[in-house]
């Protein structure tokens, strides 16, 4: 097994910091990092911003400059081997002469997949593998789960008092949670490529289902400007075609997928777009939604919907994330249930999590589980 210095360590972490700037803008396109050292000393650092820009190993090399000659370059992810809308980045390495190239990991990308690291060992150039790859995996959940299955990263948001109330009876529930978790919601809603919800939200509450600059944390708000943040898909599961232009979502911008079991008639313009998925006994085939948002190029979808969905996703096993909310608050027996799933009569049937994380947000608790 290939040991790494303590130094290749320092340098690798701050490659996975600097990837995670791409956070709120890289989407399609997966967040990396790259660090160029020489000797003891960074000379080069650059992260990948936006889909179509320079990656982060150009942006390495461009302040690093000639000093890149006979250096080392740290990526949380293979650099690239084909040209796409921008050059190979193993090339550009090659041609600067670094002497060694550490990678977190091996590109899940058929197109790159180990040609990138078989490109520099050809040049002479050493390459080592596998320093913190499952921290640069967390990076890229959407991306790596897409190139290797062909479906989207899926987490499940929920939000609910105590007693797993999610609106009185009448269907009140502005506002179960505080606004520390729905400003951490906004964050949540800014990292993904999608947020998808139903037909029957959009009646039942007009959402705009977009990301909120004024409710982002502060932290995010000075790392980034409003211009440059990425705005999610509104992709809405419409199979009977309920859902009409004078819905608040399609007077936002940003663009909004309509998922439909046939074309509507009504006169969208370039912002929306409609989607034909096959239907199902309850309306929709979610396997093949979900596996049509991936070959759109939306691999990281953020679900915010009612029972009956999270349900459904839940029961299909399509759910890799649920993010729950918990406010301090009862609501009562006859209140609105969480999630719908119907028809267990053995525990051996109920669904089980392993709880990932639980973090108090404001008065709030927040509890990320993963599907067993």
């Amino acid at each position: 097994m290939k040991t790494f210095s303590d130094f290749d360590s320092r340098m690798m972490r701050r490659a996975l910091e600097l990837a995670a700037g791409g956070r709120f803008t890289t989407a399609p396109n997966p967040n990396v990092g790259c660090v160029i050292a020489k000797g003891e000393k960074v000379i080069g650092e650059g992260f990948h911003f936006r889909a179509g820009e320079p990656h982060a190993e150009v942006h390495a090399l461009r302040q690093a400059g000639e000093r890149a000659k006979g250096a080392t370059a740290y990526v949380t992810l293979e650099p690239c081997s084909h040209y796409g809308r921008t050059p190979p980045c193993a090339e550009a390495l090659i041609n600067i002469g670094v002497s060694r190239v550490v990678c977190a990991m091996v590109d899940p990308n058929p197109q790159v997949a180990g040609r990138g690291i078989k490109m520099l060992e050809d040049a002479g150039i050493q390459v080592d593998v596998g320093l913190y790859s499952a921290e640069a995996e967390a990076l890229n959940p959407g991306f790596i789960k897409k190139m290797h299955s062909g479906m989207p990263y899926v987490q499940l948001k929920l939000a609910a008092s105590l007693d797993g109330r999610t609106a009185l009876a009448n269907g009140e529930s502005k506002w179960i949670t505080g606004p520390d978790a729905r400003s951490d919601v906004q964050v949540f809603r800014a990292m993904s490529s999608a947020i998808l919800s139903t037909s029957a939200t959009v009646l039942a509450d007009d959402p705009s289902l977009n990301v909120r600059w004024e409710q982002l944390p502060e932290s995010v708000q000075k790392d980034y400007q409003k211009a440059n943040l990425h705005q999610p898909v509104r992709a809405i599961i419409d199979s009977q075609n309920r859902v009409k232009p004078h819905h608040q979502l399609f007077s936002l911008p940003g663009k909004v997928v309509l998922l439909r079991t046939q074309q509507g008639t009504e006169d969208w313009g370039d912002e929306v777009e409609q989607l034909i998925v096959p239907g199902s006994s309850e309306g929709i085939d979610l396997t093949a939604a979900l596996k049509v948002l991936a070959e759109n190029g939306l691999h990281h979808i953020w679900v915010e919907a009612g029972a009956s969905l999270a349900g459904s996703l839940v029961e299909q096993n399509l759910v890799d994330e649920l993010i729950l909310y918990q406010a301090p608050k009862l609501m009562g027996a006859d209140s609105r249930s969480l999630i719908a799933i119907r028809g267990l009569t053995a525990m051996s049937e109920v669904p089980e999590l392993n709880i990932s994380d639980v973090t108090l947000v404001g008065r709030d608790i927040r509890i990320r589980a993963i599907p067993v």
